[in-house]
């Protein structure tokens, strides 16, 4: 048989061979599929929940195999007292009944996300400061939760910090835990989240969400009042908060860091509710879920102006113990990944033994609860003005003790 003549069985062969479907078989799908699911795991993924506990991120309602349960956050109760706090904007006078109609037309109007956001959502937060917020942003610049596997978080809005509030030192130390995008511009160490779903979304998809933005947002706060300290602060108080807004249902959530399981393992988070609204049911209802939102808002950012000026003093304290020794101005800070950092612990040890007229940082004065309160971003400028030189807070604080995890911080 010449060259160029082929047998029956070798056309046959090929002829089966040229019907072959493109696609993958079986076979082939079962190697290839699961990996490529494990580079881009996501809340709307079955195996993401578990994939989180698996790594001490727990949702709330989470039972330990032994049947124990997690710590709730020992600040819920203050939480709880300033999350109920009546605002002047909602009062009967200024949020009317003709103003909840509206609300519930945009509500059942809003075909989606992009909808709910536009529509429904300007009408819970009221006039906020819009500098302070982003939308739509996934959090690509933040070192990953888990093993490398998940989507970056990307709550639809978040609020955090102007970055010019930081020390640029400070922020660049701590990048990978607080700075979550590569838009500089946009806020920093973001604690306060929501995630919002149109109609006929899975019920699912949201508390996981919740979860994992709550988990990114307490860790970024835990790195800022961790800075300068020989070891991570765990004082189990929850200074992030999380919401979802969800078939006319505001849910709101606290994120918490636990100590790890296992010595030198990754601290735990603990996602615990503080309370759900029913915002369509009536106006009354609307006014103590939006103002429970709003003053949300207001809660996540003192706590967060309290971390950040705490860490810009730890900062400058370094910068002035250096100098009195005859160092360099300039005192870099310590990298997130590293829990001891010797020189500047031994710098920050001598500046607290040798600065003085530090005194103890003012907070905002208990407020009657049966009383309608003054909107702050609404009716005041924000009292967070921006650090010229980022080595100058706002507010002086009381120096911290170096490895006393109890004297850091005073919220109570």
């Amino acid at each position: 048989m010449s060259s160029s003549q082929t047998s029956p069985v070798t056309r046959r062969r090929s002829i089966r061979q040229s019907r072959r479907s493109p696609y993958p078989s079986r076979s082939t799908r079962k190697t290839t599929l699961p990996s490529a699911r494990t580079k881009s795991t996501s809340p709307y993924d079955r195996a993401f929940q578990q994939h989180l506990i698996d790594h001490h991120v727990l949702p709330d309602g989470y039972e330990y195999p032994n049947g124990h349960l997690p710590p709730e956050p020992e600040n819920m109760e203050e939480i709880r007292q300033a999350l109920a706090r009546r605002r002047a904007s909602l009062s009967p006078s200024r949020f009317t009944n003709e103003d909840f109609r509206r609300f519930k037309r945009q509500h059942r109007t809003a075909q989606g996300e992009p909808a709910v956001l536009s529509d429904v959502v300007p009408i819970l937060e009221g006039d906020q400061d819009k500098r302070n917020a982003a939308r739509d942003n996934a959090f690509r610049n933040l070192e990953h939760l888990t093993d490398d596997t998940l989507v970056p978080g990307k709550p639809d809005l978040y609020y955090g910090a102007r970055p010019e509030q930081l020390n640029p030192d400070v922020r660049s130390a701590l990048s990978g835990q607080i700075v979550p995008t590569a838009q500089e511009e946009l806020p920093i160490a973001p604690n306060f989240f929501l995630e919002v779903k149109g109609p006929g979304a899975s019920a699912e998809v949201a508390p996981r969400q919740v979860c994992y933005d709550g988990a990114l947002g307490a860790r970024g706060i835990q790195s800022l009042q961790s800075y300068g300290e020989a070891e991570k602060v765990y004082d189990n108080k929850a200074y992030t908060l999380t919401c979802y807004y969800m078939g006319g249902v505001l849910g709101i959530y606290t994120s918490h860091p636990i100590p790890p399981l296992h010595p030198g393992g990754q601290p735990g988070f603990v996602t615990t509710e503080v309370k759900q609204y029913l915002l369509t049911a009536d106006v009354e209802n609307f006014r103590q879920g939006a103002a429970a939102y709003r003053n949300g808002i207001d809660w996540a950012k003192l706590q967060r102006d309290e971390a950040i000026n705490r860490a810009n003093e730890r900062a400058k304290q370094a910068v002035q113990a250096v100098q009195a020794v005859g160092g360099a101005s300039h005192f870099p800070g310590p990298s997130p990944d590293v829990d001891v950092k010797v020189n500047l612990s031994s710098a920050i040890s001598a500046s607290n033994a040798t600065v003085n007229g530090v005194t103890n940082m003012l907070m905002p004065a208990s407020q009657d609860v049966s009383s309608y309160e003054p909107d702050v971003f609404a009716d005041e400028p924000s009292t967070s003005l921006p650090f010229p030189n980022a080595l100058a807070p706002s507010h002086a604080v009381e120096s911290p003790s170096l490895l006393s995890q109890e004297n850091i911080i005073h919220r109570n």
